[in-house]
C-alpha cells in the first residue's frame, strides 16, 4: 500500500514591494511542499484572493496602500476560514505588529529574516501552530503591549484567567515568556507530552486560536508583565 503525497501548503503573497514578493517566490519555486497560487498588491486585494483561492497561509505585509495589512488580516480571520496568517514587517519601523496579532495573525516576522528560515515559519503556521520564536517573544510582545493599542482605543482592560488552574497558570506563564515545550517540561519536572496537554487545555479554556494568542492574553492579564 502506497501512501500519497501530502498536499502543497498554497499560499498567497501579500505585500506592495515586488521585489519583496519576487524574492518569495524565487525561493518557494525550488521547494516541493509549497507553492505561490497567488500574489496582492494591496490588503484588499488580499482579502480578496482570500475569498476566491481559500490559500492555506498569507504572507501579510503591513503597510500597503488603501487597506492596510491589520484590517485585512481582521476580515480574513473573521470570515471563519481555515486561512492562517503570518504577518511580515520590519520590526523597527512598525508599530502594529501587536495590533495585526489582536487582529488574528498567527505568528510575525521580520523582514530581514532569512528566507529560508521566513518558508520554514510558513510550514509551522500551516500545520495549524504558531510562529512565536521565543528569542523574539520576550522583546516583541512585552513591547507592544506595554503600548497603547494602535487600532482600537482605549486599551482592553485586563482579563482574568479565573478558568485556569493553578498548573496550567504556570504553564502559561512560562509559555508567556518565551520558553518552548521542552523548556517547560524541564522546569516543572514533568514531560513534554504533559506540556502539550496543559496548552491543549489552555487553547480551550481561554478560547484562544493558538499560541501566540495565549501569550497575549497572558500579558492583558497582566500575568507576565513587561
Amino acid at each position: 500500500m502506497t501512501t500519497g503525497t501530502p498536499p502543497r501548503v498554497r499560499v498567497v503573497l501579500a505585500d506592495d514591494q515586488p521585489l519583496v514578493r519576487a524574492a518569495l517566490q524565487m525561493v518557494i519555486t525550488d521547494t516541493s511542499d509549497v507553492e505561490v497560487i497567488g500574489e496582492a498588491g494591496t490588503g484588499a486585494e488580499a482579502v480578496r484572493l482570500t475569498d476566491e483561492l481559500r490559500p492555506d497561509v498569507v504572507v501579510m505585509d503591513i503597510r500597503m496602500p488603501g487597506m492596510d495589512g491589520i484590517e485585512a488580516t481582521r476580515l480574513i480571520t473573521a470570515s471563519g476560514g481555515p486561512t492562517r496568517v503570518v504577518v511580515l514587517t520590519t520590526f523597527d519601523d512598525d508599530a502594529y505588529v501587536y495590533g495585526a496579532l489582536r487582529a488574528g495573525a498567527s505568528g510575525f516576522l521580520v523582514k530581514d529574516m532569512a528566507l529560508d528560515d521566513i518558508l520554514a515559519a510558513v510550514r509551522v503556521v500551516a500545520t495549524g501552530d504558531a510562529l512565536i520564536a521565543p528569542s523574539v517573544t520576550r522583546r516583541l510582545i512585552a513591547d507592544f503591549t506595554a503600548r497603547p493599542d494602535p487600532v482600537s482605543d482605549p486599551a482592553p482592560a485586563p482579563r482574568p484567567l479565573t478558568a485556569i488552574t493553578d498548573r496550567e497558570r504556570e504553564v502559561l506563564t512560562l509559555l508567556a515568556r518565551g520558553h518552548a515545550n521542552p523548556e517547560i517540561a524541564v522546569a516543572l519536572n514533568i514531560t513534554t507530552a504533559t506540556v502539550k496537554t496543559y496548552v491543549t487545555r489552555l487553547l480551550s479554556k481561554l478560547d484562544a486560536r493558538d499560541r501566540v494568542h495565549l501569550v497575549i492574553m497572558a500579558y492583558e492579564a497582566r500575568l507576565v508583565t513587561p
